[in-house]
């Protein structure tokens, strides 16, 4: 074999091919999935976990005002106002006898002599007096708005036309983001739209926020935002008085458009409190007054402090007193406007009541309760087979004496709660027990 020679070199070269290595599809797709399953939970975690502590967060960085509207109860009278001047005047007779019986006993300096000056008012002592009831008046029209309900239809030939109903409204509430108003549902009933004129004349748009179908009255809602701050300076919200304490003789005075008139100003008396009317699961008792006013005429009455005594409703009004001016005690409507002002609905079982007394019971031989005149049709009574002159002693096992426990115990219950209703049905010679379950429901 030859030998290289000397200056020669060998070379030997290996040649490798490096080929790509296969793409495994597989494995690929797999842990593709594995990462979005990874952010599938990790997403779920985080959306569980800031559902969990939106709550908590929204309340520490935006604390929520109070939008509540609040409405203080007034007690209901203990005694009749005659008892009580009675007892009044007998407690100072017999105060009068025990200091004259300590005048007897202790020696009395001189009496020095009263000289009592006698002066005849004249015309001028007379206007200066209506000149400050017409002063408290103007500033309570601070709350008066005028509330127009405007509805469209199609005549006879397709003509296409408005009409405009115009009622008064007082402000009852502001809740930091509304403007409560207090008015009649009948004026803004279909209404296709509301408008709200206030003491300065602008006006702005309203909604409907909640009514009544028993008593017939409603709130509307304006928001703040659309109410200029010039005008927002020139109204008042309404302060509801206490109509407990209103007697025979008081003197008020009416506001609104008594006489039709908007921001209208009547003064008068009280002349009576001890009328009654019926309505739908309660009643509710009315002043008349001497004021002469309008069979169409809304507003409220308010006492010489200017606090709302009475609310103006002419339906309530009997045919002789037309043309004079009737109102609602407005104690009894507080719980009414709270809730509605609130967006809560007003409970409604459908009975027309009235206590038995321990002289009816007597006299008549009717149990002690609340006697049903009435039932209302397809009211929730009714579908619950509650009959007229049926007697209610107890409301889910408690007794019932009187037409203010019966609402009460109705009142408190939300729609769709279920009442166990005790009654006494007369049989022949006697009566029955018999237990009836009624759904509550909302007068609409």
């Amino acid at each position: 074999m030859k030998q290289p020679e000397q200056g020669e070199q060998e070379f030997a070269f290996i040649k490798e091919k490096i080929k790509d290595k296969p793409i495994n599809r597989r494995r690929i797709l797999l842990r593709i999935c594995y990462n979005l399953l990874y952010a599938v939970m990790f997403g779920a975690a985080a959306c569980f976990v800031f559902v969990l502590l939106k709550p908590y967060m929204e309340d520490w960085l935006y604390p929520e005002k109070e939008s509540a509207i609040s409405i203080p109860r007034d007690d209901f009278p203990e005694e009749e106002p005659d008892k009580k001047e009675e007892k009044k005047e007998e407690g100072q007779e017999s105060e009068k006898e025990e200091k004259k019986q300590e005048a007897e006993e202790v020696p009395q300096p001189p009496e020095k002599e009263t000289v009592v000056v006698q002066e005849q008012l004249e015309l001028e002592d007379y206007q200066e007096l209506q000149n400050k009831l017409y002063e408290v008046g103007k500033r309570a029209n601070r709350s008066v708005v005028t509330v127009t309900g405007v509805t469209s239809g199609m005549d006879w030939f397709d003509t296409p036309y408005e009409n405009e109903n115009r009622s008064a409204g007082i402000i009852i509430g502001n809740n930091g983001e509304e403007l409560f108003i207090l008015t009649e549902k009948k004026i803004i009933a279909d209404a296709k739209t509301i408008n709200i004129s206030f003491i300065d004349k602008t006006e702005v748009s309203a909604s409907l926020k909640k009514y009544d179908g028993n008593t017939g009255i409603a709130i509307i809602g304006v928001p703040l935002t659309e109410i200029p701050q010039d005008t927002m300076k020139q109204v008042e919200v309404a302060v509801l008085g206490n109509s407990y304490t209103i007697t025979q003789g008081t003197t008020v005075i009416a506001i609104g458009s008594p006489l039709g008139a908007s921001y209208s100003i009547l003064c008068g008396t009280i002349t009576s409190t001890q009328n009654k009317v019926s309505a739908i699961d309660t009643n509710y008792t009315i002043f008349t007054t001497d004021i002469v006013g309008s069979g169409n005429g809304s507003g409220v009455l308010i006492n010489l402090e200017g606090k709302i005594v009475g609310l103006v409703l002419q339906d309530y009004s009997s045919q002789n007193d037309r043309n004079t001016i009737t109102a609602l005690s407005i104690s009894e409507l507080k719980q009414v406007i709270q809730d509605l002002s609130n967006n809560k609905d007003i409970s409604y079982v459908g009975l027309r009541i009235s206590t038995v007394t321990d002289d009816i019971a007597s006299k008549y031989g009717i149990p002690k309760g609340v006697y049903i005149k009435s039932v209302e049709l397809d009211s929730p009574a009714m579908k619950a087979g509650i009959q007229e002159a049926d007697v209610i002693t107890a409301i889910n096992g408690k007794e019932v004496t009187s037409m203010e426990q019966y609402y009460q115990k109705v009142y408190e219950k939300e729609p769709e709660d279920v009442l166990n209703v005790s009654i006494k049905r007369q049989n022949g010679e006697g009566y029955v027990d018999l237990e009836c379950l009624v759904t509550v429901g909302v007068l609409q």
